[in-house]
């Protein structure tokens, strides 16, 4: 795969910012366990704006460079997509 569209950077700052919010919850389990709280915390709040900021940016790539190179593209919202899921699950699988 041809890596050049990962260089810009509205290809890998939602990546990063989906690795971001996965360390978050992965943190925040080891050290506070993954008991449910009354009030959402910092890290709740912290791994919400990480998951909506990304929203935006993953627009703005697709409409970009769909048209211009959709096989890579394609490929890239596809690995944007698994790092999204990937920081979803922990939330869903215990629940917090």
């Amino acid at each position: 795969m041809d890596t050049s569209l990962l260089r810009k950077p509205s290809a890998f700052l939602p990546l990063g910012m989906s690795c971001a919010a996965l360390g978050t919850v992965l943190v925040h389990v080891a050290l506070y366990g993954a008991a449910r709280e009354a009030d959402e915390g910092t890290a709740a709040h912290l791994w919400q704006l990480l998951m909506a900021a990304q929203i935006p940016i993953v627009a703005f790539f697709a409409i970009k460079w769909v048209p211009r190179n959709p096989g890579q593209t394609l490929r890239v919202l596809a690995l944007q997509a698994g790092a999204a899921l990937a920081a979803l699950a922990p939330v869903f699988v215990l629940d917090l």
